[in-house]
């Protein structure tokens, strides 16, 4: 069966159980989240005291941007669970109740939610909102159609974030207009000082050692901001193959150029980069995280945090 006849099945199939599920808790108006599921911080004027802002967003890195402009005026919660990554994710029923309860659905955008964003539109009226916009897109190698999602790996492309953002929550709620503006404002200086602190420690990095090899080729954006290639097995999630050719090429990469290091996602399946280091005789010098923030205790819980994470861990691979 082709490819897209297959999606065309499954998103039929996931819009009939969704809007099954939707019917049958239409009285419960109270959004319930699926076990284990991590939750953003309530604030003060959460759903559940019938004040405030209710938000869904895609995935954990935009909660966690959207909280620091909305602070405690409102509620912030995320759809695909820290750990697993949204390109391909297939949401369950509590998910949507998250998403049909919400005032607003904010997505990355850049086709990274595409066929989340199908099904959603056939099974709620919440509003979706690509928080990206303005953000000059990166194709996929080989690709004149298809464009890399991952642009909140570049700080810089976060303040076009966070002003979307801004704007969209002040036009829902124009109370909170001073609060929002301050608090993006205060998050703008910080996501600033993070963008002037990757650029001091990457300069301890050899100009030839600046290549990031990862499974998935997710760090474009990262790549054109701070001056390094970008490598992948694959290009993104959704073309995962794992192939013996695509291997060989990443391990004949690395020894070409001579790279002292790989790395592996904490939402991807390592054993691919595991074969690729083995092959290729380097090590692989630690986890990134691309598609979600750390669970807690990780030392990655947010944003900011995560980049620097990553940052670390790539001086540490490629500064001999």
């Amino acid at each position: 069966m082709p490819i897209k006849q297959r999606t065309s099945l499954l998103v039929l199939g996931l819009i009939l159980m969704f809007s099954a599920a939707l019917t049958g808790c239409a009285g419960d108006n109270e959004a319930t989240p699926q076990p284990g599921q991590p939750q953003t911080e309530q604030g003060d004027g959460a759903r559940a005291d019938g004040e405030g802002l209710y938000i869904a967003t895609s995935f954990s890195v935009l909660a966690d941007i959207v909280q620091n402009i909305i602070g405690d005026r409102g509620q912030v919660e995320y759809v695909v669970p820290i750990g697993e990554e949204p390109h391909e994710y297939e949401p369950v029923p509590g998910d949507f109740r998250i998403i049909s309860d919400a005032d607003v659905f904010y997505v990355n955008g850049l086709d990274l939610e595409e066929w989340l964003e199908k099904i959603v539109s056939n099974v709620s009226e919440t509003e979706i909102v690509p928080v990206s916009a303005g953000v000059t897109p990166i194709p996929l190698v080989g690709s004149e159609e298809e464009t890399d999602p991952h642009a909140w790996l570049n700080p810089r492309h976060v303040i076009t974030y966070v002003e979307n953002i801004t704007e969209d929550l002040i036009a829902r709620d124009p109370q909170g207009e001073a609060l929002y503006r301050q608090n993006a404002e205060q998050y703008i200086a910080q996501l600033e000082e993070l963008d002037a602190w990757i650029e001091e420690q990457i300069s301890q990095i050899p100009e030839k050692h600046r290549v990031i090899v990862l499974s998935e080729n997710a760090f474009k954006y990262f790549g054109e901001r701070y001056g390094f290639e970008t490598e992948g097995i694959w290009e993104i999630n959704s073309h995962e193959e794992g192939t013996p050719q695509q291997i060989a090429r990443v391990v004949e990469l690395i020894s070409a150029r001579q790279i002292p290091a790989v790395f592996v996602e904490t939402t991807v399946d390592q054993r691919y980069m595991n074969r690729v280091a083995e092959e290729a005789g380097v090590r692989i010098a630690g986890e990134i995280y691309t598609d979600a923030v750390g669970p807690e205790g990780s030392g990655a819980e947010t944003y900011i945090e995560m980049m620097k994470h990553n940052v670390n861990v790539f001086v540490e691979g490629l500064t001999p």
